[in-house]
């Protein structure tokens, strides 16, 4: 009978462990999945707080382009408005120039030309010249009543400033090419690459008009 009892007190000792056994490794799995639930909860913390902080250095950087993109824009206006004083500058220089020498004659003295005067004669002046395309420059100062020194330095200052284009040749003569054609030139060289001397004539000839334009017929 003794042995009996030690065999059942052996028999439910077994089975307390086994269930005190199987308690301990259910609370062991809960508590590690509690603990990569934290981990993973944390990790994606941190990925937000990277995904901010990349996000906030990318504004910034933006923002910096931004101001140096500004101030480029305000360095490019001072520059074009420096740029626009400066022709207003060199235009009215030039319109005082033209103004001391460009005078009619009225009963054997000299009078000084009126401002609008002296802008419509610059303009005709131009016009003139690249209307004739190609004019002797002795011919070009018997025509504006000028002596022929000033009108060849008028034609020197005119092609400096831009205002008029063209070469003035050796026998006395300028010969006027307009932006349109200096362009037809160039676009032909491009086109064919390497260009002979020869062969730049040649398409020179025939790209730059060198005689009057007919007028229109009405």
């Amino acid at each position: 009978m003794k042995l009996d009892v030690e065999s059942e007190e052996e028999e439910d000792e077994s089975q307390n462990f086994q269930a005190t056994g199987k308690i301990g490794a259910k609370k062991q799995r809960k508590l590690e999945e509690k603990q990569a639930k934290k981990a993973q909860r944390e990790a994606e913390m941190e990925e937000r707080e990277e995904r901010k902080r990349m996000q906030e250095l990318k504004d910034q950087d933006k923002r910096q382009e931004e101001e140096r993109e500004r101030q480029m824009e305000l360095k490019q206006e001072e520059a074009e408005r420096r740029a626009k004083e400066e022709q207003e500058r060199r235009d009215e220089e030039e319109y005082q120039k033209l103004k001391a020498q460009f005078v009619i004659e009225d009963q054997g003295e000299a009078e000084q030309l009126t401002e609008d005067q002296s802008r419509n004669l610059l303009q005709e002046f131009i016009q003139y010249i690249e209307d004739t395309k190609v004019v002797l420059l002795e011919d070009l100062a018997s025509h504006f009543g000028m002596r022929t020194q000033d009108a060849i330095k008028r034609v020197q200052e005119l092609l400096a400033d831009g205002a008029l284009t063209g070469v003035i040749d050796d026998r006395g003569k300028f010969i006027s090419i307009t932006l349109e054609e200096l362009e037809s030139v160039a676009q032909f060289i491009r086109q064919r690459g390497r260009v002979s001397i020869s062969e730049l004539a040649q398409a020179s000839n025939r790209l730059i008009r060198l005689t009057p334009e007919a007028p229109e017929v009405l």
